[in-house]
């Protein structure tokens, strides 16, 4: 799926209000466009005043798809856009033929409170995978959550 340009300036607006540059999750637009040009890859977002409220890339493989980021803008955050987000990435991943969906975060992301209420379930990790911009190393967390049609 290629995205629209003003669906990829919304994406990148989010991008860097929701990502902590201390952790360095964010991605460039140039790692953005060519994952969505590459194929296989696809987006949505959430509109809230009139304004992008957030937005999730995801990329599908086989039955799998992965959640590669899912974000909202701060002031967005606590009013379900992460929710909504997350439930139309499912649905969608669901409709595309997948029967599982991964995503992979950094230990101690608030956000892992919103997957665990969707029942993912923490099946790996990878020691010391992110580096803070103070030197920090820091584990990711590997969740998988399996999907059924109705």
């Amino acid at each position: 799926m290629i995205a629209q340009v003003d669906d990829l300036d919304r994406i990148m607006s989010v991008m860097a209000a929701a990502f902590d540059p201390g952790f360095g999750e964010a991605w460039n637009r140039r790692q953005v466009e060519d994952a969505l040009v590459l194929g296989k890859c696809h987006y949505g977002l959430a509109q809230a005043d009139g304004e992008c409220a957030g937005f999730y890339l995801s990329r599908f493989a086989l039955e799998e798809e992965e959640l590669l980021l899912l974000g909202v803008i701060p002031q967005q955050r606590g009013r379900g856009y992460g929710a909504l987000l997350l439930e139309t990435f499912m649905a969608e991943a669901l409709a595309r033929g997948a029967r599982r969906v991964l995503l992979e975060m950094r230990q101690g992301n608030p956000a892992e409170r919103l997957y665990s209420r969707y029942g993912f379930k923490q099946i790996g990790t990878r020691p010391n995978y992110y580096r803070g911009t103070n030197g920090q190393q820091i584990d990711a967390q590997t969740f998988a959550f399996e999907l059924h049609g109705d």
